[in-house]
């Protein structure tokens, strides 16, 4: 039988519980709490218990599984097994239990019991790396989006087109992203691994309107037809977070939208060394909103020309 490994982790947060339960509770908040998480979502859900799937990264490597919870309210914890884990991990669950310390603070253990998928010491000692990793930034990032407010809360913001087209050939430009440095012209370099069917590593270069070169780094979940979602990794200065999503509907009538949506958080610790002297949360998420909306809205007019029949932009010679 493999070996069982038990792990516990625990942080002490400066916000009520009945908050801090309610972040871990709410699993679709997850990409937005949790550095390590790119997607979550609930599948189904019956009274207290629910079938949830994470999209990760563990290691540095992107993973996907879907996990069985049950939340107890009364006693703040959510339990959690995952139904189907991926190599090298045969099985793992825990809880996150959380116990009430004020009305304004209250501590937060979360435990983890796993096993390896065979019997190679080297993979059981692999998870528990991961494991460890992962719980410690996860309750540090709940601890700190548990205590944010006011201009430190993430912002969202779209851009919507219309496309006379179909939403495979929309979805085909914006998946297929190797070919972004011929198609778009802020894009200069791609580098994409895809070792799982739909869920894609994208490195990229991308030039500011100063011509500033920047490099972000970002795991994708893929959907044919209809959308893909993101989680940047490595980011530009001015952020702490950035989610995105590609969204592809159907038109009543024919064509299809597509929107672009953005959720981010700025770093006030770089506002002045990005921005100036004297620049504000407000200045500082106009920018990032001006910069991010810019290159969507170009990307969005490349994949409207593309499914038209345009050409898809600048092609390569």
């Amino acid at each position: 039988m493999s070996t069982v490994r038990e792990t516990e982790h625990e942080i002490k947060v400066e916000a009520p519980a009945e908050r801090v339960y309610a972040l871990i509770a709410d699993v679709g908040r997850w990409p937005e709490v949790f550095p390590p998480t790119v997607h979550a979502e609930c599948v189904e859900r019956e009274g207290n218990d629910e079938l949830i799937r994470l999209w990760a990264t563990a290691n540095g490597a992107a993973k996907t599984w879907t996990s069985r919870r049950r939340h107890d309210p009364e006693r703040m914890s959510v339990s959690f097994r995952q139904e189907r884990s991926h190599h090298p991990v045969g099985g793992m669950g825990g809880t996150w239990v959380v116990e009430r310390v004020s009305e304004s603070a209250c501590r937060v253990r979360l435990l983890h019991d796993f096993f390896a998928a065979g019997d190679d010491p080297a993979d059981l000692d692999w998870i528990s790396r991961a494991v460890d990793r992962n719980s410690g930034a996860e309750l540090d990032a709940l601890k700190a989006s548990a205590e944010l407010s006011g201009p430190d809360q993430a912002v969202t913001f779209e851009d919507t087109v219309t496309v006379d087209g179909s939403a495979k050939d929309v979805y085909d430009f914006i998946n297929e992203a190797r070919l972004w440095p011929q198609r778009l012209p802020h894009v200069s370099r791609v580098a994409l691994e895809e070792e799982t069917p739909g869920l894609q590593i994208l490195e990229m270069d991308t030039s500011g309107g100063d011509g500033s070169v920047h490099t972000t780094r970002s795991v994708r979940v893929c959907r044919p037809y209809s959308s893909i979602v993101y989680k940047q990794g490595v980011l530009p200065a001015l952020l702490s977070l950035h989610l995105g999503e590609w969204v592809i509907e159907e038109r009543e009538g024919a064509g299809v939208s597509v929107t672009s949506r953005h959720t981010v958080r700025v770093d006030p610790a770089r506002i002045a060394d990005v921005l100036g002297p004297g620049a504000d949360a407000p200045a500082a998420y106009e920018a990032a909103r001006k910069a991010l909306s810019g290159n969507s809205l170009i990307t969005l007019r490349a994949a409207k020309a593309h499914a038209e029949g345009a050409g898809g932009g600048r092609e390569a010679s």
